[in-house]
């Protein structure tokens, strides 16, 4: 693939990720008009509930409809989503649902078919690589979007329906970019029938790829409760939002386009090990953002080396552990998996934090972190005993 068609898949990608990393502004836009981070769980409810028409939407259509194309749709309904909240006035159930349903699908239907896309693309050696620059881009509009987001609110004055404006404009960019890459690098020839993605669940559960789509759910637990309720943690005590969101994504950023080469040539396992291990104790110091706002800074580095990078290294496995003809399938249940996490979370986290206090809610991420390392090692103590047992046999 060509570095400039590839290009516009970045800069969509971008600014479509800008779009869900505006989620995380769900919080103070609520708490402006009188709500609560219940009120952020519903919405993010109603996601979850817009990305299970949208990921299987992708999921079958793939194959009569270049799934670059169906990308640039995704983005434009993401838009729809917030344009609709910027031009609400005040934020009725009804505006809520429907604007969560818009984002959720539009998000949804890009997470499958941008890397969908960028996959059918590449060979299997350059998948890595060219999935770890992806994931760079789409951490930088993530974690990137936020922050430019609150500093237009708190240093430049502007309302969160204006910057929501914005938003939903820049995902339209989005969607325009994501169709000039689909011109530009033409894709697998196209056909009729469609593709079929429930069916090989059967194939996908009995081989190793299970263990990336189950780890991705609980990643997306830690890395979507620390991101959307990110100002609810830090409030009462001298910490900013926006610090975390910036510690963040420049750690994750630099990360992937400085290191990706080196990360695709370690041992996979034992970088993977090491990450989410760096996960858990970014979910650790947040205990302490009471104490020192250092703590917060030391939790976004450490969650930014772990999950940002190590979530294009699961990614990898879940399609390359995959027989070619169930790999679109493959990465379907991988983002299904992703978004029961994402979304699902803060449906029973802004509970938690409303009704149980910080200290709990941080616990619930924890556990999740953990869950995650024990699939890990898990998998890994499988592996070793099928090894021995083979050497046994041959020996």
């Amino acid at each position: 693939m060509r570095k400039s068609s590839a290009q516009f898949l970045f800069l969509g990608t971008m600014l479509a990720a800008a779009g869900y990393g505006a989620t995380f502004l769900l919080s103070a836009y609520y708490r402006a008009h009188g709500g609560s981070d219940l009120d952020t769980g519903t919405t993010l409810g109603a996601a979850m509930l817009g990305t299970f028409i949208g990921v299987p939407l992708v999921g079958w259509f793939s194959g009569r409809f270049d799934a670059a194309r169906l990308s640039a749709i995704a983005s434009c309904a993401v838009g729809c989503g917030f344009l609709l909240l910027a031009f609400s006035t005040g934020g009725t159930l009804a505006v809520s649902l429907t604007s969560g349903v818009l984002v959720g699908l539009g998000w949804g239907m890009f997470y499958v078919g941008a890397p969908m896309s960028l996959s059918e693309r590449v060979t299997d050696s350059d998948r890595g690589f060219w999935f770890t620059r992806f994931g760079a881009f789409q951490m930088a509009g993530i974690g990137g979007g936020p922050l430019v987001l609150n500093l237009a609110v708190d240093q430049a004055g502007l309302s969160i329906e204006t910057t929501f404006r914005l938003v939903g404009f820049a995902c339209l960019v989005a969607g325009l970019s994501l169709w000039v890459f689909s011109t530009l690098a033409p894709g697998a020839p196209r056909s009729f029938s469609l593709r079929s993605w429930v069916r090989p669940i059967g194939v996908i559960a009995r081989s190793a790829s299970v263990r990336p789509i189950l780890m991705v759910g609980f990643g997306a637990c830690v890395f979507s409760g620390l991101l959307t309720f990110q100002s609810s943690l830090v409030a009462g005590t001298s910490a900013k939002a926006s610090t975390f969101f910036a510690v963040y994504a420049i750690t994750v950023v630099a990360g992937r386009l400085l290191l990706a080469r080196t990360l695709a040539s370690l041992p996979q396992d034992q970088l993977a090990a090491g990450l989410l291990v760096s996960m858990t104790l970014g979910v650790v110091a947040m205990f302490g953002v009471g104490f020192h706002p250092a703590f917060q800074i030391l939790s976004a580095v450490l969650t930014g080396i772990g999950y940002g990078l190590v979530y294009s290294v699961i990614q990898t496995w879940a399609v390359n552990d995959t027989e070619a003809k169930y790999r679109h399938a493959a990465l379907t249940w991988f983002v299904l998996s992703y978004f029961i996490g994402v979304f699902g979370f803060p449906v029973i986290g802004g509970w938690m934090l409303v009704h149980l206090g910080r200290s709990a809610f941080l616990g619930a991420l924890l556990v999740a972190a953990l869950s995650e390392l024990a699939i890990l090692y898990g998998g890994r103590s499988k592996a070793s005993d099928g090894a021995r047992l083979t050497s046994k046999t041959a020996g």
